[in-house]
């Protein structure tokens, strides 16, 4: 007995070697070497891991850049400077454009309608998916901060008013709270863009109905439209959207709008303006 348990060890440990040494050279002989590339790009990331650029982590994107996968201006994170260096790390020209996100909606919870005390969980993707919302207004900012909460950078803290505001220092344009938003409310647009903005989202075109749900939302009378001086205003699923390549920033629909939905971009949202109370 004691004989065929040495036979059956030692045979065990001889066989153990055997696949040992053989795995060994196998592993020898097909080794993928690792683009050194690689470890270039990543070097130069800010290791933010924030997901903004579509990959799981830096470690994600600095493979798909070096492979050819993806193109060197997707870390928002990085801003220019991370661009320009891993630009010059693969060998090619490129520009990233600085991108920041904005709230296109102002209804906050002395302005919007709500439908009453909702009880559930304190998500906006909750509040939405369990009663279709807690305003009446179908397309308002649900106001539970799931956009802060994703929030790398620290660019997005909930105000009193009951909406999300954007520091535009910190923010990247990383665009997470554009994708976890449940109600499509953040848009990213170049910073230092200049031109309007509709701060509202609610696509209802009967402007009685918009009217009794918020205080500041557009209620269709297009008189944006109308007086633009540069006809760049034109309606889109019942929301006037601006052409920026003719927008000159005259502030005449911003003037004219009843609402006050209308604001310019340089002053009234990343300017010395946009902590300034909305008036109803």
């Amino acid at each position: 007995m004691i004989i065929t348990i040495l036979i059956t060890i030692g045979f065990s440990g001889l066989l153990a070697f055997v696949i040992g040494v053989a795995l060994g050279l196998f592993e020898k002989k097909f080794k993928i070497e690792r683009d050194p590339k690689i470890d270039e790009v990543r070097s130069v990331l800010p290791g933010a891991n924030c997901g903004g650029c579509g990959f799981p982590g830096c470690d994600g994107y600095a493979t798909a850049v070096a492979t050819g996968r993806a193109p060197t201006t997707k870390c928002s994170a990085g801003g220019a400077s991370t661009a320009e260096a891993v630009s010059k790390i693969m060998g090619v020209s490129a520009v990233a454009e600085d991108l920041v996100s904005v709230l296109l909606c102002q209804g906050g919870k002395d302005l919007a309608v709500s439908k009453g005390d909702y009880v559930g969980i304190r998500t906006c993707r909750a509040a939405k998916l369990s009663s279709g919302g807690i305003k009446i207004c179908a397309w308002g900012c649900q106001g539970m901060g799931d956009c802060a909460a994703v929030c790398k950078f620290d660019a997005l803290s909930m105000s009193d008013d009951g909406l999300p505001h954007v520091d535009y220092d910190n923010c990247t344009g990383c665009g997470l709270c554009a994708e976890e938003c449940p109600q499509k409310l953040f848009t990213l647009v170049p910073r230092g863009n200049q031109g309007s903005i509709v701060l509202c989202s609610n696509r209802s075109v009967v402007k009685a109905s918009v009217a009794k749900s918020c205080k500041t939302g557009c209620i269709k009378c297009e008189i944006c439209v109308k007086s633009c001086p540069e006809n760049c205003i034109t309606m889109v699923n019942g929301i006037p959207v601006t052409d920026y390549t003719k927008c000159t920033s005259c502030g005449i629909c911003v003037q004219k709008c009843p609402t006050h939905a209308y604001k310019l971009i340089e002053t009234d949202v990343m300017g010395e303006k946009k902590k300034v109370p909305i008036m109803a």
